[in-house]
């Protein structure tokens, strides 16, 4: 495997489905002290999953009081029972691509993968965009798919997974992929939330598959 190192594109883009809040509780609070307070107030310390996440993240990596705060720290805490890619189910981490065109082919990827699970025909859903600026940087495994087929297959995440947690553990920023989903799109994972910043939402995206056809629509929605 390269040791080789390289810089997130600049900005990263990131779909996350609008069904989310935009703002939370990491938005408003100004402390560590007051953020423990306010997660004990509102429930979150009663999820077992999530109290457990952000104690695997160390106090110093918490993102709050600053705008979109909870969008970072969502993405950490709120991961699906399999994992993603590079993660494992235990700690979440922030995926973001090298253009908008990137970031729908891949969440496009995965909502026909749901509308497949789900036995439905079609599936639509809204996505709000943001952009950041990951900082640090990250391995880069870019032109070694063929090189690492374990680390880039499309329908396991075993090997991906052990590697992407050996990064984090290692105390690395994360990693610099290429996208299966769109030729000659990058991918980043970021698996430092203090290293994503100055996080802009942008312009809110309507994408619709089709479960018996690889197409994806993206039609962008008037603000």
């Amino acid at each position: 495997m390269t040791d080789a190192l390289a810089p997130s594109p600049r900005p990263a883009h990131r779909l996350i489905p609008s069904q989310f809040p935009p703002i939370g509780l990491f938005d408003t609070v100004a402390t560590a002290a007051d953020l423990s307070a306010v997660m004990d107030l509102v429930g979150w310390t009663n999820d077992r999953l999530v109290a457990d996440r952000i104690d695997r993240l160390q106090q110093s990596e918490w993102v709050y009081g600053v705008p979109n705060a909870s969008i970072v720290m969502a993405a950490f805490l709120h991961v699906p029972p399999g994992g993603m890619r590079f993660n494992g189910p235990e700690l979440g981490a922030w995926y973001a691509a090298d253009h908008i065109r990137t970031a729908a082919a891949e969440v496009g990827h995965h909502l026909r993968r749901e509308a497949v699970a789900r036995s439905v025909a079609t599936m639509t859903r809204t996505y709000r965009a943001y952009t950041a600026t990951l900082l640090g940087d990250y391995l880069d495994i870019r032109g070694q798919q063929a090189k690492h087929p374990k680390i880039y297959a499309s329908d396991r995440y075993d090997a991906s997974q052990k590697f992407g947690e050996e990064v984090r553990a290692s105390g690395g920023a994360g990693i610099l992929y290429d996208s299966l989903r769109r030729q000659t799109g990058i991918n980043v994972i970021a698996h430092r939330p203090r290293n994503i910043a100055d996080i802009v939402q942008a312009d809110h995206f309507e994408i619709s598959v089709s479960a018996a056809a690889r197409t994806i629509d993206v039609r962008k929605l008037s603000r």
